[in-house]
């Protein structure tokens, strides 16, 4: 497995921006497809986006398509989540993981190797 460690979060205005990265440690990192979900207070932890293992790939949901781009350099061992045009129910604790199958997923059963989250707050 990969360990992960994700940064880049804080407090930003509606309408702002903020690029999130996730630093992958482990010789497997170029073979995991990556993925980022979100938790907000009192919900259940949700897809966010996913890249696939050589970063040809990519899915999104719905609610941050067109607005959140997700990348990789496998060089760097670091997968990021661009966020633009932020809206306070973007507000939650973002989470970096890693699936081993190596295709884009929406499925938070695939994941195996998860950060421990980065706090983004969005303020109206």
């Amino acid at each position: 497995q990969v360990q992960l460690v994700e940064s880049g979060g804080g407090l930003v205005q509606a309408g702002g921006s903020l690029r999130l990265s996730c630093a992958a440690s482990g010789r497997t990192f170029s073979t995991y497809a990556m993925g980022w979900f979100r938790q907000a207070p009192g919900k259940e932890r949700e897809f966010v986006a996913s890249i696939n293992w050589v970063g040809t790939g990519t899915s999104y949901a719905d609610s941050v398509k067109g607005r959140f781009t997700i990348s990789r350099d496998n060089a760097k061992n670091t997968v990021y989540l661009q966020m633009n045009s932020l809206k306070p129910e973007d507000t939650a604790v973002y989470y970096c993981a890693g699936n081993r199958f190596g295709g884009t997923s929406d499925s938070i059963k695939e994941y195996v190797s998860w950060g421990q989250g980065t706090q983004v707050t969005v303020s109206s």
